[in-house]
C-alpha cells in the first residue's frame, strides 16, 4: 500500500512564492511507485487547498482562478488516521477529500517554518517531515541560534538586537549600542526570515537608519553583527536526525552584487527566463573550491550545527568565509532550505526522490519514538474537584 503524503506548501510569509516552487518541485518528485502524494497548498490568509490544479505550477500565475478550480479543505482527526474534509460541506454525500498517513512542509519564513506550521500538524496528531516545533522555533530566530551555537562553541559573529518597539524614540541609543559593540560596516537583517529579504549593509550612521527602518518593516526584532568586508559564503546541506547526520557537497553561490552577500534576486530570479525553478538554478560554484581540509571542517560543523540545534530531516547550513583570517563563522541555518537543497546532495550521489525517501523514513521514525513515550496518566482529580472556590482544586 502506498503512503500517502500531503505535501505542504505555501503559507502567510514573505517567501511564499519561494515556498510554492520548492514544494512543488518535491511533489513531482516523489516516487509515485511508493507515494500518493497529495498537494495542499496554503494561501496567505492561511486557507487549505487541494485538488489536481493545485498542483501544476502553471496555475500560480492566476491564484484567484486556481482557487476557484480547487477545493478548500481543513484537517480532522479520526481514530488513527488525518482527513482532508472540504469547506464547505457537501449538502449530499462524503465530504471527505483525502486522508494523508504523513506531512511534508516544505514552507519558508516567519508564520510557517518556525514551529507554526509544525505545532498545527503536531495538534493533528500526523507525523512530519523535518524539524520538530523547537528545533524549527529556534533555528528560525537568529539571535536564539546564535546564542545555542555560542554555548556550544560553534563560531558565530557577535551581534546586537534591537526590538521595534525599544527603537522608536531612542534612535540614537540604538546607534551608539550598534556603533560601540559592532561598528562599521554593519549587516542588518530581520532575526526571523530567510532568502535574504529585508537585509542591508550600512556603512555609516544614516545608512544604519535606513537598515534599520528596511528591517523592520519585515520584523518586530532586528539583528546587526559586522559585515566582512573580504567574505566568501558557503553552503552546506545535512540530512540525518539527533542519531546520525550526513553532510551534503559544499557549494559557494556567486553573487551579483558589490556587497558579496547573496540577495533575493540572486537566489530566485536573476537570470531565469520562463519562470524560476527556485535555488537550483542560482548562480553557484558546485562543489565549492576548497582544500580537502577545509572542506571536510565545514562538513563536519555543518553536522555539529544541525545536531546541536535537534534538527531533523534536510537542513542547510550558510557559512562565512573571512578570507583575510580563513576563520569559518555559521551564518544562519535554514530548517527547510530552498528546494529542499537536493542538489547538494545530488553532488554525492543522492539522487532527489531517495533524498525524499530518506526524509519520510525519519518522519516516520521520530514519529513511533514518540508514540512509545507516556503523555497522559490516569488519574481521578477530576472526580474530586471543587469549582466553588478560589482554591478549589487544591482542596
Amino acid at each position: 500500500m502506498k503512503i500517502r503524503v500531503g505535501v505542504f506548501f505555501g503559507g502567510k510569509s514573505v517567501e511564499h512564492e519561494v515556498s510554492v516552487i520548492s514544494g512543488l518541485q518535491a511533489y513531482n518528485t516523489f516516487d509515485r511507485t511508493k507515494y500518493e502524494p497529495i498537494p495542499i497548498y496554503i494561501t496567505k490568509e492561511n486557507e487549505l487547498y487541494t485538488g489536481e490544479p493545485v498542483g501544476d505550477i502553471a496555475n500560480y500565475k492566476n491564484i484567484p482562478e486556481l482557487l476557484k478550480r480547487s477545493i478548500r479543505v481543513f484537517l480532522m482527526c479520526e481514530g488513527n488516521s488525518v482527513k482532508l474534509i472540504q469547506y464547505p460541506a457537501k449538502k449530499f454525500g462524503s465530504s471527505e477529500v483525502a486522508q494523508i498517513d504523513v506531512a511534508f512542509p516544505v514552507v519558508h519564513g516567519a508564520n510557517v517554518e518556525d514551529g507554526s506550521l509544525q505545532g498545527f500538524l503536531s495538534h493533528y496528531n500526523i507525523p512530519f517531515a523535518g524539524c520538530d516545533v523547537m528545533a524549527s522555533a529556534v533555528t528560525m530566530d537568529k539571535y536564539v541560534m546564535k546564542t545555542v551555537l555560542q554555548d556550544n562553541d560553534i563560531p558565530v559573529l557577535p551581534c546586537v538586537t534591537l526590538h521595534a518597539k525599544d527603537y522608536q524614540g531612542s534612535e540614537e541609543a540604538a546607534f551608539d549600542q550598534v556603533e560601540k559593540k559592532i561598528g562599521y560596516p554593519a549587516i542588518v537583517k530581520p532575526v526571523n526570515l530567510g532568502s535574504s529579504v529585508g537585509i542591508k549593509v550600512a556603512k555609516d550612521r544614516e545608512e544604519l537608519r535606513e537598515a534599520l527602518e528596511y528591517a523592520f518593516t519585515f520584523s518586530e526584532k532586528v539583528l546587526t553583527e559586522r559585515a566582512i568586508l573580504n567574505l566568501r559564503e558557503i553552503n552546506c546541506g545535512v540530512l540525518g536526525d539527533y542519531e546520525e547526520a550526513q553532510a551534503s557537497e559544499c557549494e559557494e553561490p556567486i553573487s551579483g552584487g558589490e556587497t558579496g552577500i547573496l540577495s533575493y534576486e540572486d537566489k530566485y530570479v536573476a537570470g531565469k527566463k520562463g519562470g524560476s525553478e527556485g535555488m537550483r538554478t542560482a548562480k553557484r560554484e558546485l562543489p565549492a573550491d576548497l582544500t580537502p581540509e577545509k572542506r571536510e571542517e565545514i562538513r563536519a560543523l555543518a553536522v555539529k550545527t544541525f545536531r546541536v540545534l535537534g534538527c531533523n530531516g534536510v537542513s542547510r547550513i550558510d557559512f562565512m568565509i573571512d578570507r583575510d583570517t580563513d576563520q569559518v563563522y555559521v551564518n544562519e541555518i535554514n530548517p527547510i532550505p530552498g528546494s529542499l537543497a537536493f542538489y547538494l546532495f545530488e553532488a554525492i550521489g543522492k539522487p532527489y526522490a531517495v533524498l525524499l525517501d530518506d526524509m519520510i523514513r525519519l518522519a516516520l521514525k521520530r514519529d513511533r519514538e514518540e508514540q512509545g513515550r507516556m503523555t497522559s496518566f490516569d488519574s481521578n482529580i477530576l472526580q474530586n474537584a471543587n469549582l466553588s472556590g478560589a482554591k478549589g482544586i487544591k482542596k
